[in-house]
């Protein structure tokens, strides 16, 4: 772990924060670019962190008219970093501009996106998965990642900590969709 980072910060960020670094690297995101991150927010409070951490355009993607407001604030995307699929992957897909690209890393809604040959290549949009790393491969980007948020790069949102014999709450208020952030458990 880097010097000068807390294990707090240190832990929210092995999955997510490594995660962040690969969609960026796999994207090939240049100065500029308009990025989508769909599962960066999912209610009015979730919305509101993701304002306040420096978000230009925040929705919640569960409301009706969502990728309109979307499109009204900014116009096409360039970039789209599908974590949820079915439904909403495909309206975030509908936003991308001509030569985008879309990156799939999830499906919090069950289902892939499901984005016909035909739909890409007519708009010249390109569909990127997340292969498999190997474990040099996760190292390696959970190191930049630690790195990047021991230099204040990279920062988690670290929205509710529970004692251990409250895991059982802690699970609930995640599925609850309750939580915002990262949920820890200490011991």
């Amino acid at each position: 772990m880097p010097e000068g980072l807390e294990l707090d910060s240190a832990v929210a960020l092995l999955a997510d924060g490594r995660t962040a670094i690969m969609l960026v690297r796999k994207a090939g995101l240049r100065e500029g670019e308009r990025v989508l991150v769909e599962a960066a927010a999912g209610g009015a409070c979730k919305v509101e962190v993701a304002r306040g951490i420096g978000v230009e355009v925040a929705v919640d993607y569960r409301e009706p008219g969502w990728a309109e407001r979307v499109s009204e604030a900014v116009g096409a995307v360039d970039v789209v970093f599908d974590g949820v699929g079915g439904d909403v992957g495909e309206s975030a897909f509908g936003l991308l501009d001509r030569g985008g690209r879309m990156v799939r890393f999830g499906m919090a809604s069950g289902e892939w996106v499901r984005i016909s040959d035909e739909a890409t290549a007519g708009r010249w949009v390109e569909l990127i998965g997340l292969s498999r790393l190997a474990p040099e491969e996760t190292r390696a980007f959970t190191e930049d990642a630690l790195a990047k948020a021991a230099a204040g790069r990279l920062r988690p949102v670290i929205g509710q900590i529970f004692p251990l014999d409250r895991a059982a709450d802690a699970h609930a208020a995640i599925e609850s969709r309750a939580t915002v952030g990262k949920t820890l458990l200490v011991t």
